[in-house]
């Protein structure tokens, strides 16, 4: 044992080194969030209005008018996206809303039958196994009913951070304006005074992890969308009313690690189960199985495809960082696992990392196309 701790020392050092500083940008990356939201933000919000505003600055529009352009520009399209998926959702909510007392007596005469048949029973039934059974469905009904209202104070807590999120989004569209207007000056400051090694690591950030996560993103879209497409044709051709906010919901709940489409399909195929509405749940349980089964099959296809890293791989990094760090860890996740997944390619990974040569004959972070020196090999 002493022989592999003598052996391994340094690469444990290494290692321990590298899980450190992720921790730590991890962290300070959180905490900046918390205090400093819009400015994060408004970064994303420059990376979208600044094409259009440099596009019309080289028309020959003033920097300061273009950018103005573009940022109203980028209002009014968020504007009519939002008023379209509002209307939408609450046309078809408000139909759904007309339905609710009916639906409300169904299950109240479903749970009476129930309840009936069940104490016919119990009464035939010995008096200990009877209170047993009593015990358990007390324990039970109190469970739901403590999982109803840490729901309906998650929701709350949603609704509140959703009011704060349009707050910041809204300041961070003035900060991404005036970014855009200063922008030509803040790339002046930073080729002239930011150090060279500096410069070379957003150089590498900017040319393989920006690219990797715009990547990643449009691996993730692709996959919403084949999620909102399946579930809206299938539950039009069922004949479900207020499909399209159905699937709307889905494709949103689609994004959730883990849960999904299950967070929506799994009570609704429960409750028709319970109202008697077997066909119906039937064909719901096996729509929930194809898209869940499609997103597994493609998941590892498409998103590998486009950044180079599995589904599951990206999916631990994701919960982990959901553990540690809340929503801006799993915000930061798949550029963690990005970067690593660039530095793996490049050899830094091999470098850094120290491992006793008379165990390896191939360093396990040695790129499978590079040398010994993790400099690329020639075709």
């Amino acid at each position: 044992m002493i022989g592999l701790y003598k052996k391994y020392w340094r690469t444990a050092f290494d290692i321990a080194v590298l899980a450190f500083t992720v921790w730590l940008v991890m962290y300070v990356f959180s905490f900046l969030y918390r205090i400093a939201a819009p400015v994060f933000l408004s970064f994303l919000v420059f990376l979208i209005i600044e094409p259009l505003a440099g596009r019309l600055h080289r028309l020959g529009l003033r920097k300061s008018f273009a950018s103005a352009v573009s940022t109203l520009v980028f209002i009014l399209v968020i504007l009519a996206v939002l008023v379209g998926i509002g209307y939408i959702l609450a046309w078809q909510i408000g139909e759904l809303q007309k339905s609710l007392p009916g639906l409300q007596l169904t299950v109240q005469e479903r749970a009476a039958s129930l309840t009936a048949s069940l104490q016919e029973r119990l009464e035939a039934l010995d008096p200990a196994l009877t209170e047993k059974l009593n015990e358990a469905i007390a324990y039970v009904t109190a469970l739901f009913s403590r999982l109803a209202t840490s729901f309906l104070d998650w929701f709350v807590r949603l609704f509140s951070s959703l009011s704060t999120f349009v707050v910041h989004f809204f300041i961070a569209i003035i900060l991404a304006y005036f970014l855009s207007v200063e922008i030509d000056s803040w790339k002046k400051i930073a080729s002239e005074r930011s150090p060279k090694s500096l410069q070379r690591a957003f150089a590498f950030l900017r040319e393989h992890v920006f690219r990797g996560i715009a990547a990643y993103l449009k691996a993730q879209a692709t996959l919403i969308g084949i999620t909102f497409v399946t579930i809206l044709v299938a539950l039009s051709a069922l004949g479900v009313p207020n499909a399209l906010a159905i699937a709307l919901i889905a494709g949103i709940l689609d994004v959730l690690p883990l849960l999904g489409v299950g967070t929506l399909f799994v009570p609704w195929i429960g409750y028709l189960f319970l109202t008697g509405d077997t066909s119906l749940a039937l064909w719901l349980t096996g729509l929930f199985i194809v898209v869940s089964g499609t997103r597994q099959i493609l998941e590892p296809r498409i998103t590998g495809q486009k950044i180079g890293v599995s589904a599951f791989t990206m999916l631990a990094f994701m919960i982990i960082s959901l553990s540690l760090f809340g929503v801006m860890g799993l915000v930061l996740a798949p550029v963690l696992v990005i970067l690593l997944k660039a530095l793996y390619d490049h050899g830094y990974l091999h470098r850094w990392i120290r491992f006793p040569q008379e165990e390896f004959a191939v360093s396990p972070f040695q790129p499978a196309d590079a040398d010994v020196n993790g400099e690329r090999r020639r075709d």
